[in-house]
C-alpha cells in the first residue's frame, strides 16, 4: 500500500498515513504517548461539524440538544479492510506538510487504549508502521478539499505512485503542480463518473458515493476486444457494478463474470506470444515461466477503452507480478460476486494499486475529469525518478 508521512500537533507528531483515495477524511492514533498542545475539540454547534453529525453527549443520541454535559461534534473513523467503523471526537489542530503548515485542520482520532473491544481493529489490515488513514476522496474533510478551500487553490490534485520493486518515492500534488506542461503532452482524459449511491460503510439514503468512478465501455487484451457482459460495466440502480478506482486494493479486481473470460482471453494472446503457463500462485491465476516471457515483460498489453475510444493501456510493468523465482503472474485477482468491504454496493472493477504505479493521475474535480498517463516508464520516466 501507499502511505505518507504527516506532522500533526504541537510539538509536531510524524505519522505514516495510509492514502486512502476513497476516504472520507483523515485520522490517526492519538493514544499516549501522543499529546498536542494546539488541538481543540470541534463543538456539534460550530459551522465546522458536518451537518446531520451525530455528537458525543452524555444523556443524548443523535444531534446535539440543549442540556447535553458534553458536546462534541462526532467525526467517522472507518478501515475498510478490517470493517472497522468508529465515531470518534472531531479535533482541529496543525498539520505540517512538505514546506508548509495548516492550522485548524480537522481530521478524528482514535485513543487505541479505551477499552473498547473492537478498538484493535481500528489499525487492521494497513502496514505496520502507519498511524492511521488521511483519504482523497470528494468529501468536504478530505485532505485536498479542506487544503484547496483554505488556500484558494485550483480544486484538483495528481498522485504518481511508485513502484514497489524502486527505491523511491512519488509525489502526490494538491492544487497547481509542475507537470502542467507534460499534461498538454501526454496525458489523456476521461469523465470521472458519480455513483448516485453511497457506497461507503456508513451509507446514507439519497447522498451520492464520494469515491471515484469512471466508465470503462470495453476491455481490449492485445487489440481484441473480450466478451465482457455489459450490464456489469455500468452503474446500476442500487449503485452496483461500473469501475472504481482504488489504492487500499492491492491488484486489481474484476466481478467473477468478467474475470474468467478476461484470464482466458489473456492466457490465449499468451500462447500465441509462447509465453509458457505454469501452475497457479494464489491469489492469481494465470501464471507463467518468465523465462519464456523476456526481458521488460513484453507480455500481451491490456486496454481499458473509455468514452470516446480514449483508452488507458497497461503494460507488463502494470499487468505483471514476480511472485516466485521464474515465475510471473496476471496481477489481477477474481473479485467475487458479492462485496468484500463493509460497503453494501461496490463496483464490478476495482483498479487497484499495482496497476497505479508509475502511472501519473490527475483528479480535476471542478470539472469531474481523470487525466492519467498510463505507465510513464514508456517515457523513460518513472514516479520516483520525474
Amino acid at each position: 500500500m501507499f502511505y505518507t508521512t504527516v506532522g500533526i500537533g504541537t510539538p509536531p507528531h510524524n505519522m505514516d498515513l495510509v492514502i486512502h483515495l476513497g476516504g472520507e477524511n483523515l485520522w490517526h492514533d492519538c493514544s499516549r504517548p501522543y499529546n498536542s498542545s494546539s488541538k481543540r475539540h470541534v463543538d456539534c454547534e460550530s459551522k465546522k461539524c458536518p451537518r446531520g453529525s451525530t455528537c458525543s453527549a452524555t444523556g443524548c443520541i443523535g444531534p446535539y440538544k440543549p442540556g447535553c454535559a458534553i458536546n462534541d461534534c462526532d467525526i467517522t473513523i472507518t478501515n475498510p479492510l478490517s470493517k472497522f467503523t468508529s465515531f470518534e471526537t472531531m479535533v482541529e489542530d496543525v498539520i505540517f506538510l512538505p514546506h508548509m503548515q495548516v492550522p485548524g485542520f480537522l481530521s478524528g482520532c482514535i485513543d487505541l487504549n479505551n477499552g473498547f473491544s473492537n478498538v484493535g481493529l481500528a489499525l487492521q489490515g494497513l502496514p505496520k508502521s502507519s498511524k492511521g488513514v488521511i483519504g482523497l476522496s470528494r468529501s468536504k474533510l478530505a485532505l485536498p478539499t479542506q487544503l484547496v478551500s483554505a488556500y484558494k487553490l485550483p480544486p484538483k490534485f495528481s498522485l504518481c505512485f511508485p513502484s514497489s520493486n524502486e527505491k523511491g518515492f512519488g509525489n502526490i500534488f494538491i492544487g497547481g503542480s509542475d507537470h502542467s506542461q507534460a499534461e498538454s503532452k501526454f496525458l489523456q482524459t476521461t469523465p470521472l463518473i458519480i455513483n448516485p449511491v453511497a457506497t461507503g460503510p456508513l451509507s446514507i439514503h439519497g447522498t451520492p458515493s464520494i469515491e471515484y468512478f469512471i466508465d470503462v465501455k470495453s476491455v481490449k487484451i492485445d487489440g481484441h476486444v473480450v466478451n465482457l457482459n455489459p450490464s456489469l460495466l455500468s452503474i446500476d440502480k442500487k449503485g452496483n457494478g461500473g469501475t472504481k478506482i482504488s489504492t487500499l486494493t492491492p491488484f486489481t479486481e474484476l466481478h467473477t463474470s468478467l474475470y474468467k473470460p478476461f484470464v482466458q482471453d489473456f492466457v490465449n494472446k499468451a500462447a500465441v506470444r509462447k509465453m509458457k503457463r505454469v501452475a497457479s500462485v494464489r491469489p492469481f491465476e494465470a501464471c507463467f515461466d518468465s523465462s519464456t516471457i523476456g526481458n521488460g515483460l513484453p507480455v500481451p498489453t491490456i486496454d481499458l477503452v473509455l468514452p470516446g475510444g480514449v483508452q488507458w493501456t497497461i503494460h507488463g510493468a502494470n499487468s505483471m507480478v514476480v511472485t516466485r523465482k521464474n515465475v510471473a503472474c496476471l496481477a489481477f485477482v477474481d473479485g467475487g460476486t458479492k462485496p468484500r468491504m463493509s460497503s453494501s454496493v461496490e463496483a464490478s472493477i476495482v483498479i487497484g494499486g499495482y496497476q497505479l504505479e508509475d502511472n501519473l493521475l490527475v483528479f480535476d474535480i471542478a470539472s469531474s475529469k481523470l487525466s492519467f498517463s498510463s505507465s510513464l516508464l514508456l517515457r523513460n520516466a518513472s514516479c520516483s525518478h520525474s
